[in-house]
C-alpha cells in the first residue's frame, strides 16, 4: 500500500481511473459535475468563454484523480495486473 490516499478504483483495461472507492472520491466526482453544469449554463452561446473555463477544471480533476488512482494511472489489460 502506498503513502498516497486512495480515493479511485484502477480500471481494469485500459488507461485512467474507474469508479470512487472513497467517500473523497465521490466527493471530488460530485464537485466536478456539479461545476460543468454551472459552467454550462453560465456559458450557454458561447463556445469558446465555456472551453476556456471548463479546460482548467477537467485539467485538474484530471491530476487529481491520477494522484489518487489505487496503483496510479498505466495501461492495464484485465486480470493480468
Amino acid at each position: 500500500m502506498s503513502d498516497r490516499p486512495e480515493w479511485f478504483a484502477a480500471k481494469r483495461y485500459g488507461y485512467g481511473s474507474g469508479r470512487p472507492i472513497a467517500w473523497q472520491g465521490w466527493a471530488l466526482t460530485i464537485a466536478f459535475a456539479a461545476a460543468a453544469i454551472f459552467l454550462v449554463q453560465r456559458f450557454r452561446g458561447n463556445r469558446l468563454q465555456l472551453v476556456a473555463a471548463l479546460a482548467p477544471v477537467a485539467i485538474a480533476f484530471m491530476i487529481v484523480c491520477a494522484r489518487t488512482t489505487r496503483g496510479g494511472w498505466r495501461w492495464r489489460w484485465g486480470n493480468e495486473d
